[in-house]
């Protein structure tokens, strides 16, 4: 069994300012097969031009298949397939259609996602932050395993979130039964992010699977659809027209390249399970940060999102819950 990556950072000489396509400078990925969630979309978007540029063939599962189409005409090497991650059953349909066609996965980015939401119940009366975010992507991962270890190994990337420092997994109302607060449960969900990656790379490694989250960057994208204007105003993001307030935003070119960082970079070959910021593996947040208002406010991770135990006992909760796991019966040690 090999050891744990350090959460500490390599030096990749990449930044908060670099760009998808400055990581994949020289990068070739001809031959290689992507698949982006969320890939027509935000920073799904910018990544899934990115590995095509580079020569990636990049399959875009999509809830809105027509606008995906749209997003990505003329861009080439792209394919459109239809997901929806709150329906356990759109999941296991697209992972049945993939499957059968006999392909291996070498990039699986999980980058789609909802935040601070109203309310809203899905399948069983799951959360939808925590049960799109997280469950949806879990199960994503599960049936498609056959195709991520085809060919030997892949990557697989969990976008997390800085928002993860808002909350850890609320063990005793996972699913928010008794009082809703949107932001709370959009951090719950992005330390779900976190943890999955810790678990799947535990599990996966030892067949060549290595997975990393990450947090993008404070970015405007569709992602803010819920949030009311005067709430961002507030917030100091932008002014009452709509205009971009803090220099620390980042472009939605510069908020892709870590997670393709991340799902390319040879200076990862043999790691894993590390969450990762600005290209680079990220260090350990102080105890006594506590801002998470404005980006940039706020960095690194929290060491709940990098638990061990608490990821493993995450896993057994989606398992539970999606009555899926690759791994039952081989705890991956």
């Amino acid at each position: 069994m090999s050891t744990p990556t350090p959460q500490q950072r390599i030096g990749s000489g990449f930044g908060a300012g670099s760009t998808a396509s400055e990581v994949l400078s020289g990068v070739d990925l001809s031959g290689k097969l992507a698949v982006v969630t969320g890939g027509y979309s935000g920073l799904g978007l910018e990544t899934t031009r990115a590995l095509a540029a580079a020569g990636a063939h990049v399959v875009v599962p999509a809830r809105r298949p027509e606008a995906a189409r749209e997003a990505l005409e003329g861009v080439p090497g792209t394919e459109i397939g239809t997901l929806d991650l709150a329906d356990l059953d759109s999941v296991s349909s697209f992972a049945d259609g993939f499957l059968a066609a006999g392909r291996g996965i070498d990039i699986l980015i999980n980058s789609a996602a909802v935040m601070a939401c109203p309310e809203t119940r899905v399948g069983p009366g799951w959360e939808a932050q925590f049960a799109t975010n997280h469950l949806g992507h879990y199960a994503l991962v599960n049936r498609l395993w056959p195709a991520l270890t085809r060919d030997g190994g892949a990557r697989v990337v969990s976008v997390s979130s800085r928002g993860h420092h808002r909350s850890p997994i609320r063990w005793d109302d996972v699913h928010f039964e008794h009082g809703y607060d949107k932001w709370q449960a959009y951090g719950q969900a992005k330390t779900a992010n976190a943890l999955f990656a810790v678990e799947l790379d535990r599990l996966g490694r030892d067949s060549g699977v290595r997975a990393f989250s990450l947090h993008p960057g404070g970015i405007l994208t569709p992602l803010q659809r819920h949030l009311p204007t005067e709430e961002m105003v507030a917030n100091g993001w932008i002014d009452e027209e709509g205009n971009p307030l803090l220099t620390s935003f980042k472009s939605p070119e510069q908020g892709a390249a870590t997670q393709v960082w991340a799902a390319t970079s040879a200076q990862l070959e043999g790691m894993g399970g590390v969450y990762c910021e600005d290209c680079d593996i990220a260090p350990y947040a102080p105890s006594d940060q506590t801002s998470v208002t404005a980006p940039g406010s706020a960095s690194g991770v929290r060491e709940y999102a990098t638990d061990p135990k608490e990821a493993s006992r995450l896993w057994a909760l989606s398992a539970e819950l999606t009555g899926l796991d690759a791994f039952a019966g081989n705890d991956g040690s």
